[in-house]
Formats: C-alpha cells, structure tokens, sequence
C-alpha cells in the first residue's frame, strides 16, 4: 500500500507533493475527508507512539495551552481524532513504513524508498 495524508493549504505539505513521485499513491485530503479511527490505528502500528503523530506546531496546541497539561496516549488518539490539525503531516505510508513530517532526513528516506 502507497498512501499520502496531507492538507492541500499546507505550502510545506503542497511542496513535498511536488518534490516526490506520486505514481500509484494514493492521497487522502485530511481536512475535506478527515482520518477515521482505523486508519489512525494503522499509522499507530507503524510508528511508537500516537505522540510521534501529533503535531505539537498546530495554533490549537498552543491556543489550548497542551504543553502545560499531562496528555497521554489516549489523549494524543483523540486529539488527531478529533482535529485534523493536530496531524503531523504529511504522513506517506510506503508498504509497511511510515513516513511522518516535513523534516529533510524523513523526506529524504522517503525519496530512497520511492526510487
């Protein structure tokens, strides 16, 4: 399976899109067709934690005061649920890896991947 979550607003998320090759990639607008519950527990089997899914850059996180707070596992699941911004995003699943953010090392292993 080859899947991007992205936000078509995002310029740094518009930008990656453009950077990598997305034959038979499937993209998913998370804003105008948000994730469900299933497709955040796969992304969750992928990774370590809903934590490392979670944007901590989002306005809401800091309108919301979050880092002050204790939030836990559960908390992170139902936040992303919740609010599509909360995302760290994009996020390219490529076979059985995950690809989250926009940060070079993680858009250069994806490039790797893809190639």
């Amino acid at each position: 399976m080859k899947k991007v979550y992205f936000l078509k607003t995002c310029d740094t998320c518009r930008r990656i899109l453009k950077e990598v090759n997305l034959d038979n990639i499937e993209e998913q607008e998370i804003k105008t067709n948000p994730i469900t519950s299933e497709q955040l527990e796969e992304m969750r089997r992928l990774t370590d934690s809903y934590e490392s899914l979670f944007n901590k850059r989002a306005k809401l996180y800091k309108e919301r005061d979050l880092k002050n707070q204790q939030i836990t596992e559960k908390d992170y699941r139902q936040y992303i649920l919740d609010e599509y911004t909360f995302l760290k995003r994009p996020v390219f699943i490529v076979e059985n890896e995950i690809f989250i953010g926009n940060s070079k090392k993680v858009i250069d292993s994806l490039k790797e991947k893809l190639n």
